[in-house]
């Protein structure tokens, strides 16, 4: 991975043309762009497909929680829509969480089948299956907790959990194998806004963050050009120093 690979850009913003003006302002930078309930509800499938065809993967937030088969639809939908990651609810219980990511893998199987003659189908991504374990906003999470939810998200065919930067040894040592995405992070000096269990970008990649999630602290900035530089040269550094040297 890239440092650019590592770095989600949260467009929590209202509407299409807000969110496809953030994704040509930062794509360089961020190589994923994160799509939350309140845009995916005013804007719905269109802005995921144009945010594919902008050419950065597509993280889409939504914490499915239902009962197994409507999530297995559901997933299914955003598997053919070309996401790269999906959220699923571990509070949902295995059978949930193993519908929702074995619909996720075929809705995107059979969009490639479709796509196989096409120049569209040829660089589709393969989708992962995120578990959510405590959310941000709590207050905190129990290790138990955190430890069942991230094991129960690993066997029922997740590739990586959500947890915020002090969950990540907890996590890790539960599904070590699982892509470690954190939400929850704030540059030093910025409002923690309602988020609970908050790191810095430097602190939550030396914590074992695989994917930054960052919103607020860049789009609300009084200059977000210049906060979002200055994250991505602190997860860079970060980075560079973490990665091995060929010999």
């Amino acid at each position: 991975m890239t440092a650019r690979d590592r770095l989600a850009l949260a467009l929590d913003v209202p509407d299409h043309a807000a969110a496809m003006a953030l994704v040509e302002r930062f794509g360089s930078d961020f190589g994923v762009m994160k799509v939350g309930l309140e845009l995916f509800v005013a804007e719905g499938p269109r802005i995921v497909r144009d945010i594919v065809a902008s050419g950065s993967r597509v993280f889409l937030d939504l914490k499915l929680h239902d009962i197994p088969n409507t999530v297995e639809r559901a997933a299914r939908r955003a598997g053919a829509l070309g996401v790269w990651l999906l959220t699923l609810h571990t509070q949902g219980g295995p059978d949930m969480v193993a519908a929702g990511a074995r619909g996720l893998s075929e809705g995107a199987a059979g969009a490639r089948r479709g796509a196989a003659d096409s120049e569209a189908g040829s660089g589709a991504v393969v989708p992962m299956a995120l578990g959510v374990t405590v959310l941000t906003s709590d207050a905190e999470a129990l290790p138990d907790a955190l430890a069942e939810r991230a094991t129960l998200a690993e066997r029922a065919g997740c590739g990586g959990v959500v947890c915020a930067a002090p969950d990540l040894a907890t996590v890790s040592s539960a599904a070590p194998g699982l892509l470690r995405v954190v939400p929850g992070i704030r540059p030093v000096g910025a409002q923690q806004a309602d988020q609970r269990r908050i790191a810095t970008p430097a602190q939550a990649l030396a914590a074992g963050a695989d994917l930054l999630v960052i919103g607020r602290a860049i789009t609300e900035a009084p200059d977000p050009d210049a906060a979002a530089a200055a994250i991505v040269a602190e997860a860079a550094a970060v980075h560079a120093e973490s990665s091995p040297v060929a010999g």
